[in-house]
């Protein structure tokens, strides 16, 4: 599901190339801007105004931001790093090209033909959650539906919760909401269970239903009320909580060639990266959920900073080169 936060006025683009465009306008990408900002870069920031967290009430796990809402901390993010120089613009990326000169140089297309050229490219657009194709489910992703017992789980402590099954992965996903509740269902939508497993979830009072999911049922407060079987059983439950299959957003990048890999058990697709988001890609990183699927919000920030002044230390190292050869010509 996309939803989209409100947008302050957009920035205009600048005509010079500047030293970097990050891609992606959440914690990593700003986080970044910010160092690269504090560090007289100039710099641009893109934003699609589709964070993941978007659908939820606050942010949690991260200390002193516990509980404030992702958009406030976005719309400080922004005034922060424009306070440094940066630039904030919102608009969705359609093509991103490197230059075929000597001189290392990427050009940046928006939708509606706008262009950005920049020395260094910064990823940092996040992922997209796959949720299984189940009626009644997606509308209540963020709230009644959630996936990180890190992130939701005390707001859901002593709830009748539900797991339903994505993949091998979800076992351990039961185990870890278990420390937050003592009613718990695991569904097994018909994923195979062996003994073994069947054992450990019974040992710790999470009852298993294999009949198949056929539908979540709504309340009437709008929450979730539970789910509903194929054989018309309904399971009354008020959370569930689902290991999505997490996909880096590679909207406009197709022209970087950026290397990417599944992760194991079904679980999602990343950007691969090195150290400080260094890509095989010369010039151009990544950071934040768009390499690390199950970073929260205090990681992917802490990410983007690294990565940019990793952007930094290297635009230093260029530009003194290119100062040399000036000197060495003279």
């Amino acid at each position: 599901m996309t939803v989209r936060t409100p947008h302050d006025v957009s920035d205009p683009l600048p005509t010079e190339i500047v030293d970097v465009v990050v891609i992606g306008g959440g914690a990593a990408g700003l986080n970044g801007a910010l160092m690269l900002a504090r560090s007289r870069r100039s710099v641009v920031v893109i934003d699609g105004g589709t964070p993941r967290n978007a659908p939820a009430a606050a942010m949690h796990g991260f200390l002193v931001l516990d509980g404030m809402p992702p958009a406030e901390i976005l719309r400080t993010g922004r005034e922060q790093v424009r306070g440094y120089g940066g630039r904030i613009v919102f608009g969705e990326v359609i093509a991103t090209e490197r230059s075929d000169d000597a001189e290392l140089r990427f050009t940046v297309t928006l939708s509606g033909g706008a262009t950005v050229a920049a020395r260094r490219i910064l990823v940092a657009t996040g992922l997209r959650d796959e949720l299984p194709d189940i009626p009644g489910l997606a509308e209540h992703w963020g709230r009644g539906v959630v996936h990180c017992p890190y992130c939701h789980g005390w707001e859901v402590r002593d709830e009748p919760i539900g797991i339903l099954a994505t993949g091998p992965a979800s076992v351990h996903h039961a185990l870890l909401f278990r420390q937050l509740s003592d009613d718990l269902v695991y569904f097994t939508r018909g994923l195979e269970l062996d003994a073994d497993t069947r054992m450990r979830l019974s040992a710790r009072n999470i009852r298993i239903v294999d009949t198949p999911v056929v539908e979540v049922v709504a309340a009437e407060d709008g929450g979730i009320a539970g789910v509903r079987s194929s054989d018309g059983t309904v399971e009354a439950r008020r959370i569930l909580a689902v290991a999505s299959r997490m996909q880096a957003r590679t909207d406009g990048l197709d022209g970087l060639n950026l290397p990417m890999e599944d992760l194991p058990d079904n679980m999602g697709r990343r950007f691969t990266s090195g150290m400080a988001g260094v890509t095989e890609v010369t010039g151009v990183w990544v950071a934040g959920n768009a390499t690390d699927l199950t970073a929260q919000v205090g990681a992917a920030g802490a990410a983007g900073a690294l990565a940019g002044a990793h952007i930094n230390a290297m635009l230093v190292t260029a530009d003194t080169d290119a100062a040399v050869a000036v000197t060495e010509a003279a």
